[in-house]
């Protein structure tokens, strides 16, 4: 059910076109701009120059790779070893956008963006592959691959898995201070109470946030919704955000709000609340909502500038071993999509097998929801509706 569901998240949203009559000129001009693009347009891949140049550089998310006390990480620490390149992690993943808005200029020109490999989420991946800013994998350098877990391997924006190979799945829910916040919440209205306020947090990923007020209202996100169903929900972000109930709208640096307690509560990812506990103290809860949360995937592509594309499918490669899989999987608390992880976790620790955030059951799964493909239309209609609201939060 896990692949499955995961699946399905990974055959949504392939175009980015049209344009929301009414809304501010500023979020239709950026959905536009990251809609331009052809095959007409497609840059050329850099020449690999990775049997001179040993060095690597991976842009991620932050909180997405298992770390030590000292903030070395030690899978990584081991590819160096056993390969001798010399690998740079780099934190720069803050939100799809916003990384996409720093790079998309070098991307569109075949230049290197600074990253030989990038996680990014399946929409944003959609549109690199779409737009020819990936490079096509060297199959006989990834020969893991063959651990991908079945379902996964073929998807819409991708069929065959020739340019992207996912890293992990996730889902996003609502978390909260549990010494400030006791009773505990049990659902996406519980985050506007009275004593909240200006304590909330969301998250900028339209499909999360938007995610979790469609279905607190009682919409199938996975199923086919109205553009009422959507502007409903986006009236009544609008209004927490008015009336001062939600104190910003952010990426991953909402777990800085969390540990300064600037926010007590918000809608957050779920592996982000282990690792936020890890580092500084048992303080936080997740918990999808009673009426359900989403569930996403991020993934592994070369982008098409980068002259060290052999280094990073070495990379890719390594970490779809199912033992550096279970070790990364025990650490971030995210769903893998390597088999043969599940049973090299228990030997690690047992009861990870029983953890609801790496190896969920059909319980957990079905309290998960895919948001489902959009149009064209709809895609800039509710990105660019989001949009507003961000700009003016």
């Amino acid at each position: 059910m896990t692949r499955r569901l995961v699946q399905a998240a990974r055959a949504s949203q392939l175009t980015r076109r049209g344009l929301l009559a009414g809304v501010g000129a500023g979020a239709a001009a950026l959905t536009l701009a990251a809609c331009s693009g052809g095959a007409s347009s497609r840059p050329s891949a850099a020449k690999d120059q990775s049997a001179s140049d040993k060095t690597l550089t991976w842009a991620n998310w932050q909180a997405y790779l298992d770390q030590d006390s000292n903030g070395k990480y030690p899978t990584l620490e081991s590819f160096q070893k056993q390969t001798g390149l010399r690998v740079k992690y780099d934190v720069a993943v803050d939100d799809n956008n916003t990384y996409y808005a720093k790079v998309k200029d070098q991307l569109a020109l075949g230049k290197d963006i600074g990253a030989d490999t990038v996680c990014l989420t399946d929409w944003m991946i959609a549109r690199w592959i779409r737009l020819g800013y990936v490079q096509s994998f060297d199959e006989s350098a990834i020969p893991n691959k063959k651990n991908l877990v079945a379902n996964l391997v073929d998807v819409d924006f991708d069929k065959g898995r020739t340019k992207s190979l996912p890293w992990q799945s996730g889902f996003a829910g609502i978390c909260w201070n549990k010494e400030k916040l006791p009773g505990g919440l049990r659902s996406v209205d519980d985050l506007w109470k009275p004593e909240l306020k200006g304590k909330v947090g969301v998250l900028s990923e339209m499909r999360d946030t938007m995610g979790l007020l469609l279905l607190q209202q009682g919409v199938d996100i996975s199923k086919d919704f109205s553009e009422d169903d959507f502007n409903k929900a986006i009236d009544k972000l609008t209004k927490e955000v008015s009336d001062g109930q939600i104190r910003n709208i952010k990426g991953n640096s909402y777990l800085n709000d969390l540990k300064s307690g600037d926010t007590l509560a918000a809608i957050c990812w779920s592996g982000d609340i282990t690792q936020l506990n890890a580092e500084a103290g048992d303080n936080w809860q997740f918990a999808l909502p009673e009426a359900g949360g989403t569930l996403w995937s991020d993934n592994f592509v070369i982008p098409v500038g980068s002259p060290r594309k052999a280094n990073a499918e070495k990379l890719i490669d390594y970490y779809y071993e199912p033992e550096v899989a279970a070790e990364v999987a025990a650490w971030v608390n995210y769903i893998t999509p390597v088999q043969g992880a599940k049973e090299a976790a228990t030997k690690i620790d047992p009861a990870l097998a029983d953890n609801q955030l790496i190896f969920p059951d059909e319980e957990t799964l079905s309290k998960a929801h895919v948001f489902r493909s959009l149009s064209p239309a709809e895609e800039q209609k509710y990105q660019a509706a989001f949009q507003k609201v961000i700009l003016g939060a």
